[in-house]
């Protein structure tokens, strides 16, 4: 006999399913490694999809790929983005963390990425608002683990591999980028301040989790763009100030938008936090990085 909650369970997994369809399907898959990604070789479960019709989400992220969304070849300028989604490392907003934002870089002409990266594991079975809980792994396979630290891994290898593989796609090895929201945030820093081979050459952190005044690291440090609501009151708004200030005292581009209102996942409507992307063009196209031909 199925359970009430099992019914719950059941319908909401048919809602996410149709919402993930309704979804702009990528031209390609791209793994991020050749084979396991290391860390998770004891990872035995299967992907799942999640949310509601409006925000369809993916979980237990086994294996990290990214999604290709080109742009026209008639506007395409050069210049490649991955995009990051949120989702508190335990799942991730497809949509408007994602698949939406690959479609407004077409419109710039950018070659986009969306990044499945690796996230803590949910339990199928547990109901809902259990597995919309945060933090890292305690138990279950991942036990012992630190998977924020493999999404960040995760994030190094996608500017690695656009890095390498730029000719492939049709885009400039010298401009890859990548932008990132709340956890996805944390996913940029974490290619900011990676090794060199796998830090982007400029990035943008939305509403970032993690955000910090430490200084820019050594060697080429990229061009920050930051935004973040005054109203989110899940990471605040203080971290990323304080990120944008280690950035200008360290003389390194940077440019910050502190919208009124817009709280966190710029849910809120209304306010200048509506056209975040429209700033991101502005400070894409001051930069160079919408104009076609190297830099």
């Amino acid at each position: 006999m199925v359970t009430l909650q099992q019914r719950s369970i059941l319908l909401l997994s048919g809602l996410a399913i149709t919402a993930w369809a309704q979804l702009a399907p990528p031209a390609r898959e791209i793994p991020l490694y050749p084979g396991v990604a290391p860390g998770s070789e004891n990872w035995n479960y299967k992907e799942r999809v999640a949310g509601t019709p409006d925000r369809p989400q993916a979980q237990n992220i086994v294996r990290p790929v990214l999604l290709y969304y080109p742009a026209g070849k008639a506007n395409a300028v050069g210049t490649a983005m991955i995009v990051a989604p949120g989702g508190g490392f335990r799942t991730l907003m497809m949509s408007y963390e994602g698949v939406d934002v690959a479609k407004r870089l077409n419109q710039m002409g950018v070659d986009a990425f969306v990044l499945k990266y690796r996230t803590t594991y949910v339990d199928p079975d547990a109901p809902p608002a259990a597995a919309a809980g945060r933090g890292p792994a305690t138990t279950g396979p991942q036990a012992g683990q630190n998977v924020r630290e493999l999404g960040g891994k995760d994030g190094q290898q996608a500017v690695r591999l656009l890095r390498q593989r730029a000719a492939e796609f049709g885009v400039l090895s010298n401009r890859i980028g990548i932008i990132g929201y709340s956890a996805g945030g944390a996913v940029v820093l974490s290619t900011v301040y990676g090794p060199a081979d796998g830090r982007p050459d400029f990035a943008a952190a939305i509403y970032a989790a993690g955000a910090n005044s430490n200084p820019p690291p050594e060697g080429p440090a990229p061009p920050l763009f930051i935004a973040v609501a005054s109203d989110d009151q899940s990471v605040g708004m203080q971290g990323s100030i304080d990120l944008f200030g280690a950035w200008i005292k360290a003389k390194v581009p940077a440019e910050l938008h502190v919208f009124q209102t817009g709280a966190h996942g710029f849910a809120k409507k209304g306010g200048g936090a509506d056209h975040y992307l429209d700033r991101l063009e502005e400070w894409l196209k001051l930069n160079g990085w919408l104009s076609k031909g190297s830099k």
